[in-house]
């Protein structure tokens, strides 16, 4: 488990230490304010710890196979012109500092990014991190999934990273054995609101299969294929074992009742024993979430966080934290729904006597 991170003078961020739930954690903000770079940034680092790197190198500070890695994930999952660019602009300052703290304290480790000298670690692991982290970006990624993967590593793309790491995990084989009653569990009220089931062509290609026959994934409606992607990575058991979920904007292209769907699926992952970091601005999701923790999931350690922007340009983005919604103070994000809210309620009631006067 990821217990905090703690970024110094990185990206938007002056100076934010953020202390992870065990189960699940929210991260709401407006457009800009750094929801994706926090989920970026803790994803790049468990990402690039991951189990196979020789103990010698973890051990040592000066491990260059684990600064290379490092530095190879920030920058292909962020896609800087340079590393330096993730340095947050400030006078005087020209470097990052980065933090990771985990429940096992010998995967901890921190490192600075330069703008002159690239990555040096502070604090270098001595074990690598056994489960791989899944990133879900705000797009679906079944449709392009079919060779993806050989296309990024042998040619230059403008996409991120985040994009193969996925695509990998969706062309891997589906689990078997003991797990196969609790994938079925998960599975079974996605595949109910898509309609079918996913399944896969000896050529990688996905469909959803039908009772009517199967469908080319190109053909399935945006949402379903948001859905589909996460069946699929549930049946592959990637979602499974004490591992991590970084979802940006689940609620992105699905409509309220897929939503509903999503936000129960989100609850009993982490239910099972995945950490699940989420970043949206939709007052519905939160909503739907809190509504289940209260009823059903009550058990579960979560934290949220509010990105505060400035007033003033170039300001610092302010972090607020808390167990629950109502301990981050006001959002813009989220007041402005509540605000349009209260005016369309306004609006029908003026509507309302307006038809009255004319009525009498």
């Amino acid at each position: 488990m990821l217990k905090s991170l703690t970024l110094d003078n990185f990206t938007v961020f002056r100076e934010a230490s953020l202390q992870f739930g065990r189960h699940l954690n929210v991260i709401v903000g407006e457009n800009g304010a750094g929801k994706t770079h926090i989920l970026k940034a803790a994803y790049s680092g468990i990402a690039a710890n991951l189990a196979g790197a020789p103990s010698a190198l973890l051990s040592s500070a000066n491990g260059h196979a684990r600064l290379h890695s490092l530095e190879n994930k920030f920058l292909g999952v962020f896609r800087p012109d340079a590393l330096g660019r993730l340095v947050r602009r400030s006078r005087g300052r020209r470097h990052s500092e980065l933090a990771f703290a985990f429940d096992e304290s010998k995967l901890n480790f921190g490192f600075v990014i330069s703008s002159l000298s690239g990555v040096k670690f502070v604090k270098a692991p001595s074990a690598s991190v056994p489960r791989r982290p899944v990133y879900l970006p705000t797009r679906e990624l079944l449709t392009i999934a079919p060779g993806f993967v050989s296309l990024y590593e042998t040619t230059h793309l403008p996409f991120e990273e985040t994009w193969r790491d996925t695509c990998l995990l969706l062309e891997a084989p589906l689990a078997r054995g003991a797990r196969e009653a609790d994938i079925k569990n998960l599975l079974a009220p996605l595949e109910h609101a898509m309609g079918g089931k996913v399944e896969v062509d000896k050529a990688g290609r996905f469909y959803l299969a039908l009772d009517s026959g199967t469908m080319e994934m190109h053909l399935v409606a945006e949402g379903l294929r948001k859905l589909a992607m996460l069946a699929r990575l549930i049946a592959t058991a990637s979602l499974q074992d004490k591992g991590y979920l970084f979802w940006d904007e689940p609620e992105s292209n699905l409509n309220p009742r897929l939503i509903k769907t999503v936000a129960r699926t989100i609850l009993r992952l982490a239910q099972g024993g995945i950490q699940v970091f989420i970043a949206t601005h939709s007052l519905f999701l939160l909503r739907e979430l809190h509504i289940l923790r209260q009823k059903e999931f009550s058990n579960l350690d979560s934290r949220s966080f509010g990105l505060h922007l400035p007033k003033k340009q170039n300001g610092e983005v302010i972090v607020s934290q808390g167990k629950s919604m109502d301990e981050i103070g006001d959002l813009a994000v989220l007041d402005e729904e509540l605000k349009q809210s209260d005016r369309y309620i306004a609006a029908e009631i003026g509507l309302g006597l307006e038809l009255e006067n004319i009525g009498s």
